[in-house]
C-alpha cells in the first residue's frame, strides 16, 4: 500500500497556541488598556505574560505613601535606570524611549498593585500616574505592541 500526496493543493496551516485548548485570560482585554485588575489575579496574569512571550512588570506599592516613594517603587521594581529622576516624565521615557530604544518588544503586562491613597499621593496623583500608564499604551499601540496594565488601590 503506498501513500498519495497531492501536493499541488496544500492543506492550510493550523496554528496552535502554546497552551493549546485553553482560553487566554487576556482574550477580553483590549491590547493597550488601562484598567482596574478587578477579578484579575496577579500570578494569573504573570502566568499569562509568559505564555504570550511578554515582559511582566509588577510594582507592589502598599508601602509607599508620597509620590517620591511610589515613582521609586515602580523604577526599583521595573529596573529603571539608578538615575531615574522620580518625576512623571522620567516615568513616561523609561516607559516608552528608553524600552523602545532597546529594540523590538513583544509586549507587556503591568500591574501596579495597592496605589495608596494618602493626603500626600491623593486622588489627582493616582490618575497623573495612570495618565502616564495611558500615554504609554497609546504609545506603544501606534508601535502595535500590546501594553496592559492592571491596577489596586490601597
Amino acid at each position: 500500500m503506498s501513500l498519495k500526496i497531492d501536493l499541488s493543493k496544500p492543506e492550510p496551516m493550523t496554528i496552535i497556541s502554546p497552551a493549546e485548548g485553553e482560553m487566554s485570560l487576556l482574550k477580553t482585554v483590549a491590547p493597550n488598556v488601562v484598567q482596574s485588575i478587578r477579578a484579575f489575579r496577579v500570578p494569573d496574569l504573570q502566568k499569562e505574560a509568559a505564555s504570550l512571550g511578554q515582559h511582566f512588570l509588577y510594582a507592589y506599592c502598599l508601602e509607599a505613601a508620597t509620590k517620591q516613594q511610589v515613582l521609586g517603587k515602580i523604577a526599583t521594581s521595573f529596573g529603571f535606570p539608578k538615575h531615574f529622576g522620580k518625576n512623571f516624565d522620567a516615568l513616561s521615557d523609561c516607559l516608552t524611549d528608553l524600552i523602545h530604544q532597546s529594540g523590538s518588544q513583544p509586549g507587556f503586562v503591568v500591574v501596579l498593585e495597592q496605589l495608596p491613597n494618602t493626603p500626600k499621593f491623593d486622588k489627582e496623583a493616582r490618575e497623573t500616574l495612570l495618565d502616564v500608564f495611558r500615554d504609554a499604551a497609546d504609545f506603544w499601540a501606534d508601535r502595535k505592541v500590546a501594553f496592559r496594565v492592571f491596577y489596586s488601590f490601597e
